[in-house]
């Protein structure tokens, strides 16, 4: 019988599906916290680890390095966000007469932080991603570059561009710890 080593831990495998729930298992609450970061929203995050892991899924037996599988997921997660926002159907306004009496809190955000992540949400996609991955994610900027498909240099202007924008639009109460 063979084995395998996924997130620290040598196992046996007894069958590809086994292998598989093990990792998704261990792994999809940190993947659905970087998904709720790059999407600001709960139920678009929980689609996109969905997706993430689906195609993982599909690929499980061309992965050859089990070690790097955090960032093969990471890189499918940013991969598909950015690509969900050329789809046609995700331009179409949702309209609705009716507002929510109060703020709702999501289980990843204890609110402390909803007015620094909104205006990360309004950077461009790209930007966004390495704001993410750097900040959140705690990911060098050769390991972004290697999500993401592009050069270190590119990391580097990317999130250059990212804090002179969040800088030039954050409100004083964010920018020096102030409440209100």
């Amino acid at each position: 019988m063979s084995a395998t080593t996924i997130l620290g831990e040598t196992r046996p495998i007894v069958s590809k599906d086994e292998d598989f729930t093990h990792y998704m298992t261990a792994r999809q609450p940190a993947m659905l916290r970087l998904a709720y970061v790059l999407t600001g929203d709960t139920a678009s995050a929980e689609d996109l680890v969905q997706v993430a892991f689906a195609k993982l899924y599909l690929a499980w037996n061309r992965v050859e390095e089990r070690g790097a599988l955090d960032g093969y997921v990471r890189r499918i997660l940013v991969n598909e966000h950015n690509s969900s926002w050329r789809r046609p159907w995700r331009r179409r306004e949702r309209v609705s007469d009716t507002l929510p009496d109060s703020p709702v809190l999501d289980t990843y955000d204890d609110g402390g932080n909803a007015e620094l992540w909104q205006l990360v949400q309004s950077l461009p996609p790209r930007q966004r991603s390495v704001i993410v991955l750097r900040y959140y994610e705690q990911l060098s900027e050769a390991e972004i570059a290697d999500v993401l498909g592009v050069s270190p240099g590119t990391v580097k202007s990317q999130a250059s561009k990212a804090l002179a924008s969040l800088r030039g639009r954050t409100p004083r109460s964010l920018a020096t710890g102030e409440d209100g």
